[in-house]
């Protein structure tokens, strides 16, 4: 028997109404980095076409469909089902997370209740996702750094939860990164990179390099320009606000 520590099982909860098939695999991916997917549902009408992209790609996936009819207009039976799985779920106690795929604000109030339980709640949906539902998250990612390089067609009757990933300019992180910084040196020292990471993710629950066009913390920090950093005699690399940027910073305040 091995002896390994066990990955954190987790549940996968997805709305098929407000969240795109194209970000499927990265999903997983992102999701592999925290721990498994032991539990992977979707929730939808699939009787007609217009879920058909999550159709297609369900068994690529092993994602467990939970067919929903919409029988009455102005209800959401999707969204009650999902709600009543994940508080079910929630109440074996054999998870150490849950992930809800959705830009629908609906969710604050699971996603609250889920964490009033010490389990933690990692959110995906799109960059208009409301602040209430992004916050209520321990870790939100915005499902736009999540779609494919190259838009496609495939899915033209869902055109409207496909918006262009929309990159912010890396100089756009850096009043976020500053306060980050302040809360780690008041000094305006040298602060390790990885403490940094740790207080972005407190600070605001959806950051993501990716958001500004960067794949790592340490290519966000370079390209920002308003940064230095240092590597240490251990391996560890320090960044500080350059002293340049800390004087006008200084002067505005």
């Amino acid at each position: 028997m091995s002896n390994e520590p066990r990955a954190p099982r987790l549940a996968v909860l997805i709305d098929a109404d407000n969240a795109s098939a194209r970000i499927s695999v990265r999903l997983f991916e992102e999701i592999a980095k925290i721990g498994e997917a032991s539990v992977r549902r979707i929730y939808g009408d699939f009787s007609g076409t217009r879920l058909k992209s999550w159709a297609e790609v369900l068994s690529t996936h092993a994602i467990r469909a939970q067919q929903n009819f919409a029988y009455t207009t102005g209800k959401n039976a999707s969204d009650i089902a999902l709600v009543i799985d994940a508080m079910h779920l929630l109440h074996t106690g054999r998870f150490d997370g849950f992930w809800l795929v959705s830009s629908d604000s609906d969710f604050t109030g699971l996603a609250a209740r889920i964490r009033e339980q010490g389990i933690d709640v990692y959110g995906f949906g799109e960059q208009k996702t409301p602040e209430s539902f992004r916050q209520a998250c321990r870790r939100f990612i915005y499902t736009e750094n999540l779609l494919p390089e190259a838009p496609t067609t495939e899915e033209p009757e869902r055109a409207d939860l496909l918006p262009a990933a929309a990159k912010q300019a890396p100089s756009a992180s850096v009043p976020l990164l500053c306060k980050a910084i302040a809360q780690l040196d008041d000094d305006g020292g040298w602060v390790p990179l990885g403490r940094v990471g740790q207080s972005l993710a407190e600070l605001a629950s959806d950051f993501d390099p990716r958001t500004y066009g960067q794949a790592k913390l340490s290519d966000l920090v370079e390209k920002a320009g308003a940064f230095e950093a240092r590597r240490t005699e251990s391996g560890h690399v320090q960044i500080r606000l350059k002293p340049v940027a800390k004087a006008a910073k200084q002067k505005t305040q």
